[in-house]
Order: structure tokens, then sequence, then C-alpha cells
């Protein structure tokens, strides 16, 4: 639960898409020889390359071309120094729901947890970044947030109940324990996007 999510929502979220799903316990220091074991497996299944999300920060691309290169995969980083504001903006365009999950106590509230990813909260997120050096996709770890539903999910993910809890453990942080979820089924025209949303 690094970055605040349970394995059975990432659980869910798989099948939501459906999509197979791998998932390994792991700690933070056994994390790269776990993650080099898994991408294994995977290469053994006919996975031929791998995709991450990073938008600029080098040492993580570092990790990754050095991780790859020692497996063996191709790596690719789509997201790579693109505009952080657009970035949002066509995710919430061409119709992705995502609910912040986890957020730095020392930047945030508690109530940020639940949010929904949309336009106000873009605009709240580049307030903040003025006054408080956030970044606006949260690229520094500032917050995470967990994609409900969107044009490639065959249903969607439903919060039903939650619990807001501090936490200091890898730091001070805000969790959204998310205690019941249903998987709802969607109908056609479901994920039309109207304006204002």
């Amino acid at each position: 639960m690094f970055h605040g999510v349970n394995a059975r929502l990432i659980a869910a979220q798989s099948e939501a898409i459906g999509i197979p799903l791998i998932q390994r316990v792991t700690s933070l220091d056994e994390y790269e020889e776990e993650f080099k074991k898994a991408v294994k497996g995977l290469k053994e299944m006919g996975i031929d390359a791998i995709v991450f999300g990073d938008i600029d920060l080098i040492e993580n691309l570092n990790w990754v071309i050095r991780v790859c290169n020692n497996v063996g995969i191709p790596y690719m980083e789509p997201l790579w120094q693109l505009d952080r504001v657009q970035l949002l903006n066509e995710f919430i365009n061409v119709g992705f729901e995502a609910v912040v999950i986890s957020a730095k106590a020392d930047i945030f509230e508690g109530k940020w947890l639940g949010r929904r990813v949309d336009r106000v909260f873009i605009k709240d997120l580049l307030d903040l970044n003025i006054t408080r050096g956030v970044d606006v996709c949260g690229e520094l770890g500032e917050y995470h947030t967990l994609v409900v539903n969107g044009p490639i999910f065959k249903k969607r993910i439903k919060i039903n109940a939650y619990n807001k809890i501090l936490r200091d453990d890898y730091w001070k942080r805000w969790v959204l324990e998310v205690t019941d979820f249903t998987l709802e089924e969607k109908f056609l025209g479901d994920d039309k996007f109207e304006e204002g949303q």
C-alpha cells in the first residue's frame, strides 16, 4: 500500500478494465528485485515492453533505463516532458474519472481525499503550485489518485464507504482507506463527457 491503494482495489480496477493483473508483496528495500522477477515472468508470458508514466523526474527515468536494460526489456515513457496541465485536461476530456486516495499531510488537508480530478481540482492545484510549489500532476509524490472509470473500463468502480486516515509511515500523509466498493455495469453512452462535469 505504498501509494495508499489496497490490493483489492487494484484487482477491481483490473477486472473493470478487463486486463490481467500480477501483484507482488514487497518492501521498499526489496522493490527492485521483486520488480525484476515480475518483469522476467511477464517476458515469459510474451510481454515485450513496459510503459511507465513518468513526466520529468530524471532519477525515475534513470532507474527505468537501468532496470529495464538489466532485465532486457524495452521501455516506453509516453508522458516524458509533456505539459502537465495539458495532460490533466486531456485525461478529463477523454472521459477518465479519478479520485485522490493519498496526499502528503504537510501540503494537503484531509478534505482533499476523495476529490474528483476535474477542472476545479486543476485550478486548486495551480493555486497551490503558486503558494506551495505543488506539482500539478503530483510528480513528486504530493498526491496519488485511483482511476475509477474511463473509456477503456468495461465497469466502473463505485466507492461506497471509506475512512480518512492520517498515517506517518513513509512520510506523514492522508490516506483514503476504502472499506467498501462495488463494480457497476456500464451502458452505451456512459462515458460521454459533457463540459462542466
